[in-house]
């Protein structure tokens, strides 16, 4: 079995659990105060990993800038934005739906800016893993009443902004970062992450971690098990194959999510969840799989 066939199920299992972390680590620490210590330990960790290696770095300032703004784009403002708004009261499932909608973005913006086109089963996939999701997660929406929105209106926006910058961030990620060792690139973008989150902490937040065995355990699988290795399998997807195949990836996380919440947490796993997953599977596949060219 090959990488390229286990790595799409792979980043959804481990990624998914960015969400378990979030709701386990969210008592012990300010979530972009919990971002700015994950970052400079993923960024430690990856530089020490090419050294150790004999990884290239990018041998051009424009490569170097380049990493560290995709970092940007990708760690600081989506994490930071999604770890914030859920804070702020913004319902996990409703941070979900945000995030399911970057598929959506991306074909639309990748035919514009790398000049990608998406086949039409490609394009039904993406409207089927839209619905799917969109059954999966509607009647939560339904369920939550005009003084939680209200409340909740700039911690939405901010979920809001985090979606697109991911969004910009891959495609970035695939129009100038084709070339160079992932490892260092890596190093790099944790770097463009810390420079976001880190002075926001400062400015924002008391800097309040509780130093016991849950912010460990909850640190120690952000770094290895998100930050090293989903991290690794995303930018691997990203380069191998199509900006809008990659993205869609993000259509399994939030029913992945539900899954994984009713196992380790008792949350309920309701018929629309389980009808709304299994649209989003097909559609998902649909969007991934590779075309036959007939000669």
């Amino acid at each position: 079995m090959t990488l390229d066939r286990i790595a799409p199920a792979l980043f959804v299992l481990l990624w998914s659990t960015g969400w378990i972390v979030a709701k386990y680590a969210s008592p012990h620490a300010d979530p972009l105060t919990f971002l700015s210590l994950r970052f400079t330990l993923a960024a430690a960790l990856f530089t020490v990993i090419t050294f150790a290696s004999r990884a290239l770095w990018p041998t051009t300032r424009a490569g170097w800038g380049h990493a560290i703004l995709s970092g940007v784009f990708l760690h600081g403002i989506y994490l930071g934005g999604v770890w914030w708004a859920i804070s702020r009261g913004v319902p996990s499932s409703v941070s979900g739906l945000i995030a399911a909608l970057q598929p959506l973005l991306t074909a639309l913006a990748a035919p514009l800016i790398v000049g990608e086109r998406l086949t039409g089963p490609q394009k039904l996939g993406v409207v089927l893993g839209f619905a799917g999701l969109s059954v999966a997660i509607l009647p939560r929406l339904v369920a939550l009443d005009a003084a939680m929105l209200q409340l909740a209106l700039v911690p939405l926006l901010v979920n809001v902004f985090a979606m697109a910058s991911v969004t910009a961030g891959t495609i970035y990620q695939k129009r100038y970062l084709q070339e160079g060792d992932l490892r260092a690139i890596a190093a790099l973008q944790y770097v463009g992450g810390f420079l976001v989150v880190t002075p926001l902490a400062l400015l924002i937040e008391p800097l309040r971690i509780d130093w016991n065995l849950e912010f460990a355990l909850a640190m120690g699988w952000s770094v290895f098990g998100l930050s090293l290795v989903s991290i690794m399998l995303l930018l691997y997807l990203i380069r191998r194959g199509q900006v809008s195949r990659a993205a869609s990836l993000t259509y399994l996380v939030p029913p992945a999510v539900a899954i994984e919440s009713w196992f380790l947490f008792g949350e309920a796993l309701t018929v629309p969840m389980i009808i709304g997953t299994l649209i989003v599977v097909i559609g998902v596949w649909l969007t991934n799989r590779k075309t036959r060219v007939i000669a």
